[in-house]
């Protein structure tokens, strides 16, 4: 019962969340015009209160990933602007990846005993390769950026993947691709559109880094199970 007065309650939190970002029109302090209209007041708001100014910068980028609200890909850009390469890639990190992770959280508490329930038998496989090799999965995902991350934190809840697992593969995972919009915010002023800043080339680049260590692993797999058919034979 108190279980499920909780996902009531959650699940209000964010039906609430979601309208007032919708008739407060909140998304137009999230839109690149904004962020670009508004960097010399953040810069010295910054300046003046760098401490509030970054935990604040955080909250608010945590409350967007967790809900899913659009406007995590501004924000980043804002955050190389505001904060510079290094700083804005260790803020924009873990404030993404505690989003992300808590986002999964809801997912798996509101969605996955239904989901599981009702659907278990057929996701037994899914399930079962995510606790083998969930981990190369995550982080093939993260580095796309063809697939949205609120997707993917929304799938991810509904397996058995823990969420501490789920929080370090999210983080390195995700950073290529932070790095590369945290260094684009530092020339914020050039960016025109969010489209511009992920070239074909880039995203085949971080599709072959996330693969990688699959077909690493796999490649080992398939190594020693050879080697044992060897020695098997010879001792035959």
């Amino acid at each position: 019962m108190k279980k499920d007065l909780n996902k009531i309650i959650i699940i209000a939190v964010i039906i609430i969340a979601v309208v007032a970002f919708k008739i407060f029109d909140l998304g137009e302090y999230l839109s690149l015009s904004y962020i670009k209209e508004s960097r010399q007041k953040f810069e010295s708001l910054y300046a003046e209160h760098t401490l509030p100014v970054v935990a604040g910068y955080m909250l608010i980028y945590v409350l967007v990933t967790s809900v899913s609200l659009p406007g995590a890909a501004v924000m980043t850009l804002a955050g190389g602007a505001l904060f510079g390469l290094l700083k804005g890639a260790i803020i924009v990190s873990f404030a993404s990846a505690i989003g992300a992770t808590i986002a999964c959280f809801v997912s798996r508490f509101i969605l996955r005993d239904w989901v599981q329930g009702k659907f278990g038998d057929k996701l037994k496989t899914v399930n079962d390769g995510i606790e083998r090799e969930g981990h190369f999965y995550l982080f093939t995902l993260r580095l796309i950026p063809v697939f949205p991350f609120w997707l993917i934190n929304l799938f991810l809840g509904l397996t058995k993947m823990p969420l501490r697992t789920f929080y370090w593969v999210s983080q390195a995972g995700m950073l290529p691709g932070t790095i590369v919009y945290v260094n684009a915010g530092k020339e914020l002023a050039k960016i025109d559109s969010l489209s511009g800043i992920l070239s074909p080339g880039l995203i085949l680049s971080f599709l072959i880094l996330g693969i990688f260590p699959l077909i690493t692993k796999k490649a080992m797999i398939l190594y020693k199970s050879q080697k044992e058919k060897i020695n098997i034979s010879r001792r035959e």
